[in-house]
């Protein structure tokens, strides 16, 4: 047995004992919920395991201090007392505990237990082998750092080194990780080469990343290490996507899946786990049964703060009882504990579902190097724990590692950290010019029409959706054509024509949205869900952050996620995963494309009567993400063939469409064409004897001031003006070429501009057009943008914020009357 009495006891463990002993408090004891298991397991079968378990009595209240094997009575210390100078307690579990959890929560049988309960020598050699890998590969990063070899932020794992022997050890190379910051370890245990990681983080072109990612972002394709993100929980989301991919690929190919396995593991600490990122995911894993597994790293630690300092409950484990995810919490100071709890877990996710395993531990280092670690108990914390509560230490003192070349697996890490030194300095730094052959996996001329779709993909798309489904959907797919051939599809129905036609292509492709299966707001998903299941057409809760990460984690995974946004608005609260988004193709040092499209109804009309929160511009909001192509469509042909090509596109793209548009206006589309994404359209050219007449004004809009420009447009010429009027189709990247050979005519510029006055679009392209057209201007560039002060209901006030019309009409006077 691990812990057969006091005497043998190694370590340091401290646990109030209770004066009377309850079934509750025997659960609580041994790691279990109180009052979900306790009326599940027999009271008889509690009495009998705390009456061997030398950790509980029913008389006196003490504090055991177990120490070098030594037993010392503290009466002065209790949990409680820990916990308020801000310290905690190694949670006292054995094996037996953990046992009884895995046949209760888990329902595992008692045959199927027996495998779990040894570890051979030689996987605890193993074991012990990746800790010190660990470990000394991060002292070895800790000291480059102090000598500036390694930059900017990096996060130490030391102290919780029987994870990565877990990963080590029972996660396969096919499973796939997702990490967050303190992720070498992580990467370090799922095979990442150590010289590639040091060489990373020492930013070598050498390095997992090229040296494009650093310490935060580790990511290797080979080995399916998949971050390394640097936003707190942001990394849980991805994991779901990653999981579904697993499953999509089943769906999509049974017969060559039918022996697989896989899953996902994401990693996360006890802080972080009480984001609603991880209430949200326990969600999407238990409503789709994904093979998920959560391992919570709990160090008490929240960054530096003490988490039950701002957490209320730090049972995270406890937290998928809601959702029917079932939890255990094993002490990651025993590593042979860790192992024997990990196997049984991760074959639980593998066979049966998603599950939660909360590793308790003590991490050595601040939350960086350069913290100072002012908090309580900090100081007082570390020391301790390195003396006492060393996964490392305690297994060379446990009986299981008598006989163990200790000795020999410390010298070999050594050498293999001391080669990834080696490397990492001799490496050479990467290019200055692959900064930017990273901005975008596609070029942005790319021509959309001759990409193939994958292999097989129609007789994929057949054998995967019902007969009678398919043909309804091809109906109605028929239906939208013939309404784009006649010019009567709307800007909504010509999106889901794009959306369907691109789904029945290549079933890679595959669509989130809220209320999907009504087909949302304007029909961008209607049939997806109904025509490809609830995998390809997933209808999700109301948090676009969350459906948006997990299209990320499914784009990194081999498929084309569409996100429709029922407004664009609604993706404020998705800003992360979109500046991720656009962030991960360079990050990864190109390794992981990122073919993602957000689409959604937005902007800002005149009389648009829909208040501040929903008449944002949003597309304002991006424009500073790398990385990201932003394109606007005000017109059913620019509507279809953008969104055609975005979806085609290996990188990320948002579409904005006009709010106020998306019904009532109608035209052609040139059905099966793909649209270049990254070019103006002028939409309607001044007259010649205008140009020369130098009564001509160039006009640069987009959204809903395409409509109001038309809409005046013969109000200026009946005076005898004209303007040469250009739809930004591409907000980035900007098409300065169809701009200067206007302004090469008219040498007058106003941008109608649905964004505000500071930081808007209008004054991006202000500022580019003075930079590259300078010489070409007779007057400044005239901007009509939205007034700074939030959009009101009331269309008395509206009208003193955003422009109109009216407004274009009275610039065109004003650069005549030389006002300008």
């Amino acid at each position: 047995p691990r812990y057969p009495s006091p005497a043998r006891e190694v370590g340091h463990r401290r646990t109030a004992r209770p004066k009377m002993l309850s079934l509750a408090s025997s659960y609580t004891a041994f790691g279990f919920a109180p009052g979900a298991a306790a009326a599940v397991l027999p009271a008889r079968r509690v009495m009998i395991a705390a009456a061997s378990h030398p950790a509980m009595s029913a008389t006196g209240t003490e504090t055991l201090d177990f120490t070098g094997g030594a037993l010392r009575n503290n009466k002065d210390l209790t949990d409680t007392d820990l916990t308020r100078m801000g310290r905690r307690a190694r949670p006292n579990i054995d094996w037996s505990n953990l046992r009884a959890r895995l046949e209760v929560e888990f329902g595992f049988k008692e045959e199927e237990l027996k495998q779990y309960d040894d570890v051979s020598k030689a996987d605890l050699l193993k074991g012990y082998e990746m800790m010190q890998l660990c470990r000394q590969f991060e002292n070895a990063c800790n000291q480059a750092y102090m000598q500036g070899h390694i930059r900017g932020f990096m996060h130490l794992d030391n102290g919780q080194e029987a994870i990565p022997a877990l990963i080590a050890d029972a996660i396969k190379p096919g499973d796939k990780a997702v990490s967050y910051y303190r992720e070498h370890t992580h990467a370090l245990a799922k095979g990442v080469s150590p010289d590639a990681i040091m060489a990373e983080l020492w930013a070598k072109d050498g390095g997992t990343c090229r040296g494009t990612g650093g310490s935060m972002h580790i990511y290797d394709k080979e080995t399916n290490f998949q971050g390394g993100w640097a936003l707190v929980c942001e990394q849980l989301p991805y994991a779901a996507g990653a999981a579904r991919s697993i499953l999509l690929d089943r769906q999509l190919d049974p017969d060559g899946t039918k022996d697989d396995d896989r899953i996902a593991v994401v990693f996360v600490g006890e802080g972080g786990a009480q984001n609603g990122r991880m209430a949200e995911c326990l969600n999407a894993a238990a409503k789709e049964n994904l093979p998920l597994l959560f391992i919570v790293i709990d160090n008490g630690r929240a960054i530096n703060t003490f988490t039950p300092d701002v957490a209320a409950n730090n049972d995270v484990f406890e937290q998928g009882q809601h959702y029917g995810v079932p939890g255990i919490r094993v002490d990651g100071g025993s590593m042979e504990q860790t192992l024997k709890t990990g196997r049984a877990v991760v074959d639980y996710v593998r066979t049966k579902g998603p599950a939660i395993m909360q590793v308790h531990t003590y991490r050595f280092q601040g939350h960086s190097p350069a913290d100072p670690e002012h908090e309580r108990g900090r100081k007082d914390e570390k020391k301790w724990a390195r003396a006492e509560a060393d996964p490392i230490k305690l297994f060379e003192a446990d009986e299981a590692a008598s006989g163990l070349d200790l000795d020999g697996a410390l010298k070999s890490v050594k050498a293999v950290v001391k080669q990834s030194l080696d490397f990492a300095r001799e490496s050479p730094p990467p290019p200055a010019e692959l900064a930017k052959e990273l901005e975008f996996p596609d070029a942005p001329s790319t021509d959309y029409n001759a990409r193939p779709p994958p292999a097989g993909a129609d007789a994929i798309t057949r054998a995967t959706t019902d007969p009678e489904a398919l043909a309804t959907c091809e109906a109605h797919v028929a239906e939208l054509q013939s309404l784009a051939k006649r010019g009567e599809i709307s800007i909504a129905d010509a999106v889901n024509l794009a959306v369907l036609e691109e789904m029945l292509r290549d079933p890679t492709t595959v669509c989130h949205a809220e209320d999907l299966q009504a087909g949302s707001s304007y029909n961008i998903p209607k049939l997806t869900q109904q025509t490809f299941g609830k995998l390809r057409g997933a209808d999700e809760i109301i948090d676009e952050g969350h459906f948006l990460g997990k299209a990320i984690g499914e784009g990194m995974n081999g498929y084309r996620p569409i996100v429709e946004m029922m407004n664009t608005n609604f993706a404020i609260y998705a800003m992360a995963e979109i500046s991720s988004a656009g962030n991960t193709f360079a990050t990864t040092g190109g390794q992981f494309q990122m073919p993602l499209t957000i689409v959604g109804a937005g902007g800002t009309a005149p009389n648009q009567a829909l208040g501040a929160e929903h008449s944002q511009p949003f597309h304002a909001y991006i424009m500073g993400i790398p990385g990201l192509k932003i394109g606007a469509a005000a017109s059913p042909d620019a509507a279809y063939g953008m969104t055609k090509s975005m979806i085609r596109d290996n990188g990320p793209c948002f579409l904005f469409l006009p709010v106020k548009m998306m019904k009532e206006t109608k035209g052609h589309a040139a059905v099966g064409e793909c649209m270049p994404i990254n070019k103006c359209k002028l939409v309607h050219k001044a007259s010649d004897d205008a140009v020369a007449g130098g009564r001509a004004v160039t006009v640069l809009t987009y959204l809903h001031g395409l409509k109001e420009c038309q809409s005046v447009l013969p109000e200026i010429q009946a005076e005898g003006l004209d303007i040469d009027l250009i739809e930004l189709r591409s907000l980035k990247p900007l098409d300065m070429e169809t701009i200067r050979d206007s302004l090469a005519r008219t040498h007058k510029v106003a941008i109608l501009d649905e964004s505000t006055n500071s930081g808007g679009v209008g004054a991006t392209v202000s500022a580019l057009i003075h930079e590259q057209c300078f010489d070409l201007l007779d007057a400044p560039v005239k901007r009509l943008c939205m007034d700074d002060a939030p959009v009101p209901y009331a269309s008395s006030m509206e009208v003193a914020v955003v422009k109109r019309g009216s407004d274009v009409v009275k610039a065109v006077f004003d650069f005549m009357l030389k006002k300008i």
